[in-house]
């Protein structure tokens, strides 16, 4: 089955070149194109969407208030966002990630890179290397709130699952834990579906974001060491 693509940007060109990319790829496909925020939430509405990537800055409805809104939305609960970005705006990134993107990609990124990062996300990861989480909590720690004195969603979470999310907060893919921690990427895996459960978070940039916003990890704090 084909993973459907819905392009939002409000340049023509820019959804032309992306089209032409995706669909000369197998298992991958463009079901529609939007040219502003309020038009890709109908577009998702309207038929089956697995990935929408999302120009932030749009007329009438921006690319943030657009992904807050299909993560608001249960109907939409199996789409994800990719934010398409410049990299120049660190504000909007954050904010986008915060309405519910799985990840961000820089607009000149490379037709490969276009690619794995749909199909990554597709499968319920998000698009955060250890790069780009590193370049996320630079942008974060001005945007962290004051701490929370107690968060009582995190008394669902075991020690096991605190641990590995400590380790997502990091960056470390699936690999990079289960070999720190001793365990199988399916065990981890297991345990982060778990914790985005428990967290009501959508993916695994909610989960950092959520350690960064509650203070679990903050900016500059080194690895959990390794055992």
């Amino acid at each position: 089955m084909s993973i459907r693509v819905l392009l939002a940007d409000d340049q023509a060109l820019i959804r032309a070149g992306f089209k032409m990319i995706i669909d000369a790829e197998p298992g991958l496909e463009v079901v529609g194109e939007a040219a502003d925020g309020a038009e890709a939430v109908e577009l998702c509405h309207r038929g089956r969407v697995d990935v929408v990537l999302m120009d932030i800055r749009m007329p009438r409805v921006d690319g943030i208030e657009a992904t807050r809104r299909i993560g608001a939305d249960e109907r939409l609960a199996g789409v994800r966002v990719l934010v398409l970005t410049t990299f120049d705006d660190d504000d909007n990134v954050i904010h986008a990630l915060q309405a519910g993107a799985s990840g961000f990609l820089g607009k000149n990124v490379a037709p490969g890179d276009l690619v794995n990062a749909i199909r990554v996300v597709a499968d319920g990861e998000a698009l955060l290397s250890p790069r780009a989480t590193r370049g996320l909590v630079s942008r974060l720690i001005h945007h962290l709130p004051p701490p929370v004195p107690e968060v009582p969603e995190l008394a669902l979470v075991t020690d096991r699952e605190k641990e590995i999310l400590l380790l997502v907060a990091h960056g470390l893919s699936n690999d990079d834990i289960a070999e720190r921690l001793y365990l199988s990427p399916l065990t981890v895996k297991t345990h982060i579906n778990r914790t985005m459960i428990k967290l009501n978070a959508r993916d695994r940039a909610q989960l950092v974001v959520f350690a960064y916003r509650h203070h679990l990890v903050r900016p500059g704090d080194s690895l959990p060491t390794r055992r």
